[in-house]
């Protein structure tokens, strides 16, 4: 798994602005980018205690979402 890049990082927080301000976008979807961004960055730092678990508790709101809660 590679670390995510500045632009990646940088869409998703637009996104989020967009879907925060605007109502624009998919919450499950922008919960699911998010996880998937911060696990890339625990996977990228294995010795961090708490970027695991905070990648962690994105993916378990973003399945919680997903699943329709």
């Amino acid at each position: 798994m590679s670390r995510p890049t500045i632009s990646e990082v940088s869409a998703l927080l637009a996104d989020l602005n967009d879907f925060r301000t605007l109502g624009v976008g998919n919450q499950a979807e922008l919960m699911s980018r998010k996880a998937d961004l911060l696990e890339r960055i625990a996977a990228a730092q294995p010795d961090d205690i708490e970027a695991a678990e905070v990648a962690a508790a994105a993916r378990a709101r973003a399945d919680e979402l997903a699943a329709g809660g």
